[in-house]
């Protein structure tokens, strides 16, 4: 019975060492198999020094528990006797309840970490083999096994060895394992080992003497005839002596399973036979292998089997490894493979993906062995299939920065530590880090950190991740700039040829420019220079995530060189975050953007500004065009004016496009496509509006003052009056006017007339700004009518002579300009026209598909893919269009919601009255915005207006990036617009010709 304050006393003390239950703590402490040692202060420091001294304590109780008659003693009195047994064996049951359970069934294992000696504290390959020579079938190997594996677990958790010696003690555990399979398989099979040659090949981790605790053992098997032997029956033979070998390593027996046996990285995968003899290996790398099979290759080491078989495939297929950077498409492979692939990861797992999250372990492990095979072709001393071995010879080489290096393999060895601890636990193959606050604060202790584990572990890792996010891409590009500087005498550097390599493998065309571009930037000892250093790393990588990264670094050297001396332009793309991306992303999409920039360069500071790229309302445009008109001496200073808020204003709105297409690292691209067009639509129609405005004012200032002798209004119709104008749109317009009181009618025209006729010169002059045509071909009898009409004459011709295709055009009429009670009075005239009572009569309806079916055969441009015409081809913008313009002049008498001049708000508003099928209205929608997105990135890319794919490669990638299309993926662009436009047409031949 416990002495009444004693439990008290008891639980103090062992909450204070450590343990988190202490009551629980307490019982088994009391438990009989500890008698003899439960007093000893001893037991209870060393257990509290471990890293889940609860769970080292019930291992230890289970362990005694189990101990065979006569043997307890032994195991206690080494216990408290000898601290490197105690140190060890409770450091390995605080950290893996699996090895825990291992030695409650194999209660005598324990012994085994009892020496103390050189061979044990580093034990090589010889070493393991010894320990599994007695396993003679898959139970015994797995015992076997385990004991091997719970005296690395023991120097590891213990700090005898490292993170790295830990990784290469179980490659080579595991290469002792794959050699004792195949002596098992052997042995059941001796007439197939007679017939045969077979090689293990480890690849990946094990190859790359690197391995986890648990994970896949990669291998490729090589297989041959011994002399005298069919070639055929001997591969047969391999094969079944291969497929055994991985049976043995990965079923599930009594004692569990050791590790899988992946053989998918050989030819051809899963579908390729698993043994081939050399020459069809060769044979198939020669001709059909991809890059990422090089990079895999990196690790290719021969472990089991023949091992002059062995040699000789490593030998054979070494030369492949370091001759791939030569390939034809290397660079675009090297593009699809630098993109981060976190699809498959779930959502709630990214935070915590340990090696394939954002800065995790596959980001280190790329970027070396992405650096091996670039520059390892001219230097053999990067030929190692080891991490960090790799990334020290890189720096050794100058191909890393020293600096960088060195925070990387901290990062890198940090979490792999953290990698092993989690793995070790339960022994089982995760690389996520748990949630639970108990297994944080055991992953904590076991790492070192004891005052409040899991506050600092966390801080650790986000730190270290940080650190591998930041340097990822700094490590390509940053020693470029130092072979380009060249500040530091003394320190090693690329070549100018090694620089030129990498550049080249990274996705730039032309190396010797973008070296010239970076040592211009670069150079020198100026506080300017030394801000370019720090940015380019970065900047480099994000132009390279584009089409046409040699354009980028070009335009961002001439932005540089214009703002060079500007004070706040560096400081605000280091200071502030997105600024450099955003600039990185707009300067490499092609020409629009970057051509508005170059004329304002002062508009970079809108990339820097939260709210910079948000469209500006219509009334603040034109207020601030008025005001900078009115400021002017001359019409020609007024219009200059206005164009430079146009200008910039183009560079707001392509900028927000660009970034909210592309994405960048902190926001993801935007998933709603329609809102990028209508927000692009709204924000070019209103800015032209504007635009408009400004020039009228200014006409009528230089010739009439302040009063025009007529009232006049500038109606927008087509995309203009719509909202849909594009980057490269023409502003349809109509002009009406309305004399002023006691001015005579001939008078009030001609004064239209001069207003117009000055607002085109105006806004026609020599520029080196974005041309604004102002076309009035819609106009009552076209160009063979008078620009501009009074009310009372537009309702004259419409009563008597318009046509059905007029009534059309003015559904998307609005007035934009002008005199607003005039605008109205126009807008009143036409609804009877446009939404005309009862609907259209059948004969109406049958002219307009008259019209449709004859602007289709004889419209398109000659030559002309009819499938990839955004305007005119099947299923294009003109398909939509009309087909929504129809249902809206047979319907919109009744209906409202279809008295709109937006495509996209009309066909909402169709599919809201029941006049169009929901899966329908989807594909209509689907198919505009595609094609309008097509036309405004063209224009983007090229910097001229056009209705098809470009055909330059690197322009039609381009498009395919700001439509979402990764690097070599542009056959898919184009298939999925044909399937999408094609689903469209269908839809238009049944609503609208009614087929």
């Amino acid at each position: 019975m416990t002495v009444p304050g004693r439990r008290s006393s008891t639980f103090i003390r062992l909450l204070r060492s450590g343990f988190t239950d202490p009551s629980a703590a307490a019982r088994l402490l009391d438990a009989d198999a500890l008698a003899a040692v439960r007093a000893d202060p001893v037991l209870l420091d060393a257990l509290g020094a471990t890293a889940d001294p609860d769970l080292a304590l019930l291992g230890l109780v289970r362990l005694a528990e189990a101990q065979p008659d006569g043997e307890l003693p032994g195991l206690l009195d080494t216990l408290v006797s000898a601290k490197p047994l105690r140190d060890r064996l409770l450091g390995v049951l605080g950290a893996s309840e699996a090895l825990g359970d291992h030695l409650a069934r194999h209660p005598r294992d324990w012994l085994g970490l009892i020496t103390y000696e050189a061979a044990d504290l580093h034990p090589g390959l010889a070493e393991f083999e010894l320990g599994l020579a007695d396993a003679h079938d898959p139970v015994g190997l797995r015992v076997a096994y385990r004991r091997c594996l719970l005296s690395i677990a023991a120097r590891d958790v213990c700090g005898t060895i490292d993170v790295a010696q830990t990784a290469a003690e179980l490659a080579d555990l595991a290469t002792a394992t794959l050699r004792a399979a195949l002596r098992i398989a052997s042995a059941a099979a001796p007439e197939d080992a007679a017939l045969c040659r077979l090689a293990v090949i480890a690849m990946g981790k094990c190859g790359g003497n690197e391995l986890n605790y648990v994970s896949d053992v990669d291998v490729i098997f090589v297989g041959d005839s011994v002399p005298g032997a069919d070639e055929g029956k001997a591969l047969q033979a391999a094969t079944r002596l291969a497929s055994h070998l991985m049976r043995i390593c990965s079923e599930t027996t009594v004692e569990g399973t050791i590790w899988p046996v992946d053989a998918n990285l050989r030819p051809e995968g899963r579908n390729g036979p698993l043994v081939r003899t050399l020459a069809s290996h060769l044979a198939y790398y020669q001709r059909w292998a991809k890059t990422w099979e090089f990079q895999a290759l990196l690790k290719a080491r021969a472990v089991a089997g023949d091992e002059a078989l062995g040699a000789e495939y490593i030998a054979a297929i070494s030369p492949l490894v370091w001759q791939a950077a030569e390939r034809e498409n290397f660079v675009a492979d090297v593009q699809k493979m630098r993109r981060r692939v976190v699809d498959n990861i779930p959502a709630a797992q990214v935070d915590r993906e340990l090696k394939l999250g954002p800065g995790g372990l596959r980001d280190v492990e790329f970027a070396v062995q992405l650096l091996q095979l670039v520059h390892g072709r001219s230097d053999a001393t990067l030929h190692s299939g080891t991490t960090l071995d790799a990334l020290h010879a890189l720096a050794a080489g100058g191909y890393v920065g020293r600096a960088d290096a060195a925070q990387l393999h901290d990062a890198y060895r940090f979490l792999r530590a953290m990698e092993h601890r989690i793995q070790l636990y339960r022994l089982r193959r995760t690389h996520l880090v748990p949630e639970d606050e108990n297994d944080l604060r055991r992953l904590g202790r076991s790492m070192g950190l004891r005052t409040e584990p899991v506050v600092e572990l966390n801080k650790a890792w986000r730190r270290h991740a940080s650190v591998v996010r930041r340097l990822h891409e700094k490590l390509f590009y940053r020693p470029l700039l130092d072979a380009v500087a060249q500040l530091t005498p003394g320190e090693t550097r690329l070549s100018p040829r090694a620089a030129g390599q990498r550049l080249e493998a990274l996705g730039y065309a032309d190396p010797a420019s973008a070296l010239r571009h970076l040592e211009a930037l670069a150079s020198g000892v100026t506080r300017k220079a030394a801000i370019q250093r720090t940015l380019l790393p970065v900047m480099l990588g994000w132009f390279a995530d584009s089409a046409d990264p040699d354009a980028g670094l070009l335009n961002f050297r001439k932005v540089s060189d214009a703002l060079g001396k500007t004070p706040w332009y560096l400081r605000l793309l280091r200071d502030e975050g997105a600024a450099a991306e955003n600039l990185a992303r707009v300067l490499s999409a092609g020409r629009l953007a970057p051509d508005l920039l170059m004329r304002a360069p002062e508009a970079v500071a809108l990339l820097g500004d939260p709210e910079g790229l948000q469209p500006r309302t219509h009334e603040a445009l034109e207020q601030e065009v008025l005001a900078a008109v009115g400021r002017a001496e001359n019409p020609e200073a007024a219009v200059a004016a206005a164009r430079g808020v146009r200008r910039r204003e183009l560079f707001r709105t392509t900028a927000a496009d660009i970034i909210g297409s592309y994405g960048t690292e902190d926001n993801p691209a935007e998933e709603d496509h329609g809102a990028l067009v209508d927000r692009v639509g709204g924000a070019v129609s209103d800015l032209t509006a504007a635009t408009v405005a400004g020039a009228l004012r200014a006409a009528v200032h230089s010739h009439y003052g302040d009063t025009l002798p007529t009232r006049f209004a500038v109606i927008g119709v087509g995309r203009f009056g719509g909202h849909e104008l594009g980057y490269g749109s023409d502003a349809d317009v109509l002009f009406v006017h309305e004399p002023r009181e006691g001015v005579d009618e001939q008078e009030a025209a001609k004064a239209a007339q001069t207003v117009i006729a000055e607002m085109r010169r105006l806004l026609q002059l020599p520029t080196t700004d974005p041309p604004l045509l102002i076309d009035a071909d819609l106009r009552p009898e076209g160009r063979s009518g008078p620009l501009v009409r009074t009310l009372a004459s537009y309702a004259a011709y419409y009563r008597r002579w318009s046509l059905t295709w007029e009534s059309q055009a003015l559904l998307r009429a609005e007035p934009v300009a002008g005199d607003a009670d005039i605008g109205a009075g126009f807008i009143e005239l036409i609804d009877p026209l446009r939404y005309p009572m009862e609907g259209l009569g059948e004969d109406a309806v049958r002219e307009i598909r008259r019209l449709k079916a004859r602007m289709e055969s004889e419209r398109l441009p000659r030559g002309a893919d009819p499938t990839l015409h955004t305007k005119l081809g099947r299923g294009g913008l003109s398909d939509v269009e009309w087909t929504v313009q129809l249902i809206q002049m047979r319907h919109a008498w009744a209906e409202p919601g279809l008295r709109t001049t937006r495509t996209r708000e009309a066909l909402a508003a169709a599919h809201a009255a029941g006049l169009i099928p929901t899966e329908e209205a989807q594909i209509l929608d689907e198919a505009w915005v595609l094609a309008t997105r097509v036309r405004n990135a063209v224009m983007l890319v090229r910097g001229r207006a056009g209705d098809t794919f470009p055909t330059e490669a690197r322009e039609l990638a381009a498009v395919g990036r700001y439509l979402g299309y990764a690097e070599g993926t542009v056959g898919e662009l184009l298939d999925d617009y044909r399937r999408i436009t094609r689903r469209a047409r269908a839809v238009v031949d049944e609503l609208f010709y009614g087929a």
